[in-house]
């Protein structure tokens, strides 16, 4: 099973909303950061793997058809180059916004990487680099923040043609992801998930 969806938008701009989305309109299973903490010792040897330079993204995705939030996200170029015939989402919000849920979670987790449980750590290490590769190291300031945020989207932008992108916002609703995707619109409301509460009720998965 080849990826045809591919979430470039990086954590905490709808991710985790656009995985039940893809997954109700069918074109799933969706890959997410939450596969990886639901099979640490699968898969976190894999992603281990990338980050040090060799990558088997059929191995990877084996059994999804789409696949959002970090660790794919700060691959672009080469998931780009693997699947070029894939669709591929820039979920976005505003920097201010994503700087305030960022800060509050997968920054302040990855800040505090000392005090973890000693099993997580691996795990942090990998998001650690996999989130400097999108120009996020620790150590940021707000404004570095919000500027590394912006340049993640304005390089996705530039790197995907654009017949092959859809930069979205989950507030948008179904309309422009259905468009894009050339699927009927379903009923009920667009999937709204995964606020801070529940990023560290899946944390804890990790642990």
């Amino acid at each position: 099973m080849d990826l045809k969806v591919v979430g470039v938008g990086l954590g905490r701009t709808g991710t985790y909303s656009l995985k039940v989305a893809l997954n109700q309109l069918g074109l799933g299973p969706t890959y997410h950061m939450e596969e990886i903490i639901l099979d640490m010792q699968r898969k976190l040897p894999q992603w281990q793997a990338v980050v040090a330079g060799n990558q088997d993204w059929v191995a990877i995705f084996e059994g999804h058809a789409a696949a959002v939030d970090w660790p794919t996200a700060s691959y672009y170029r080469e998931l780009h180059a693997a699947y070029p015939e894939a669709q591929f989402i820039l979920t976005h919000r505003s920097p201010e916004s994503w700087v305030d849920s960022f800060s509050a979670t997968i920054y302040q987790l990855l800040s505090n990487i000392d005090e973890a449980p000693e099993p997580m750590r691996p795990w942090l290490e990998m998001v650690i680099a996999v989130i400097a590769k999108a120009g996020i190291p620790l150590g940021l300031d707000r404004q570095q923040l919000m500027d590394a945020f912006v340049a993640h989207n304005a390089a996705v932008e530039a790197a995907i043609p654009p017949d092959r992108l859809l930069t979205f916002q989950v507030k948008e609703g179904w309309q422009p992801l259905c468009d894009f995707l050339d699927v009927p619109v379903p009923d009920g409301p667009f999937p709204r998930t995964n606020d801070r509460g529940e990023f560290w009720d899946k944390v804890a998965g990790a642990a």
